[in-house]
């Protein structure tokens, strides 16, 4: 499915929710990198975003490829979101996916290294959408 199609009120909810989430990225011989993240999503502007650390193996995966995914899952409910992704330092955008962070699981701590995974959905799939 892509994005074309009007979200349901339960695909809203469900990405406020609290729930641990995947980035799956690839690595140079192709194969998936999975890891657990925490993701905020931005249905305004179509955005999902993982902060990290700049020298982290995702980090330097979404500047080779250009691509990430995100899911999570709760129990049969599940709700992938695919689309291309950016490494994002400027201060403000920083901030403010902390906060959208804070928002959904905990304050993050500090961290001078922080950097934002940022995935422009262009494919929703799942059990929510």
């Amino acid at each position: 499915m892509s994005t074309d199609r009007e979200p349901s009120a339960e695909f809203l909810e469900f990405w406020r929710e609290r729930h641990l989430c995947t980035l799956t990225t690839l690595r140079p011989d192709g194969s998936p990198h999975v890891v657990p993240v925490g993701v905020t999503y931005d249905l305004d502007r179509g955005v999902a975003r993982v902060i990290t650390f700049r020298t982290s193996r995702k980090v330097r995966h979404v500047r080779a490829t250009g691509r990430a995914v995100v899911c999570q899952v709760d129990g049969g409910r599940w709700s992938t979101l695919e689309g291309a992704a950016t490494v994002v330092e400027e201060p403000d955008r920083v901030r403010d996916a902390e906060r959208r962070y804070a928002e959904r699981y905990r304050e993050p701590r500090p961290n001078p290294e922080r950097v934002v995974i940022e995935i422009a959905v262009d494919r929703v799939l799942g059990s929510v959408r």
